[in-house]
């Protein structure tokens, strides 16, 4: 196993063992040679392969599990769960942040309408009494493979939104196209465990963990244009962040 995914220890380099044998393992899970599902050799087999002691391998298998890249199971042994959609903190879409990365989602519109915005929505996006908002429910995928539950809420004066329009584009691309110039958000992100309406769509177990994100989007003219709360798989979505020293 360890001269199939090419794994390589160079003991004359000051990055520690372990810590090889991640990257070792990371790169063929990115680059498919270790594949969703696969097995791999238990850590006193892979250790004497790589001519590693058994606590070394163990902890770079550890920061792996933890991670989310492999998954420990009861009589199967490791498994490689995903290549994690890591996604950086700024003012994009998910849409717009997979197509960008060479992936091709695609979307299921689960609900659709038109409607009165409710006190809620009304005060999150800064509207009088009587407004309408468009209200939908999506799922994206990404190679066949569910990553969100998103549901959003979405003025009606700025562009003609519809199912359609959703199934092949992203919110915020019809929004541009609508003439919205993006300039800031809030955003607050957190986790859950997936409940029994989630846990079907994302085809995962009930009481797993999903990282969920908050959102309400401003345009250069000061209005509150979008809100949405989205959840994600937590085994195959992570945020990325560049941390300042003020």
């Amino acid at each position: 196993m360890a001269n199939q995914l090419r794994l390589s220890i160079d003991r004359s380099s000051p990055v520690p063992l372990y810590h090889q044998v991640v990257q070792g393992i990371e790169a063929a899970i990115h680059t498919g040679l270790l594949e969703p599902g696969s097995r791999l050799e238990n850590e006193i087999d892979l250790a004497a392969q790589l001519n590693l002691s058994r606590p070394t391998m163990r902890k770079a298998m550890d920061e792996l599990v933890r991670s989310g890249l492999l998954v420990r199971k009861r009589g199967v042994g490791t498994q490689v769960v995903s290549s994690q959609v890591r996604r950086p903190l700024e003012l994009s879409s998910l849409y717009d942040d997979l197509t960008n990365n060479g992936s091709k989602p695609t979307t299921e519109v689960l609900t659709f309408a038109h409607i009165e915005a409710d006190a809620p929505t009304r005060e999150a996006l800064h509207l009088a009494t009587g407004a309408k908002v468009y209200h939908f429910t999506r799922l994206r995928k990404v190679g066949g493979k569910p990553l969100a539950l998103m549901e959003n809420w979405v003025r009606d004066d700025i562009t003609h939104i519809d199912e359609d329009l959703l199934k092949t584009q992203g919110l915020y691309s019809i929004l541009r196209s609508g003439g919205v110039n993006f300039r800031l958000a809030t955003q607050r992100i957190g986790a859950v465990v997936a409940n029994d309406y989630q846990a079907p769509l994302l085809e995962t177990e009930p009481g797993s963990a999903l990282v969920t994100m908050e959102r309400t989007a401003v345009d250069d003219t000061g209005r509150n244009v979008e809100t949405g709360h989205h959840v994600y798989r937590g085994d195959s979505y992570s945020f990325e962040m560049t941390l300042v020293q003020r």
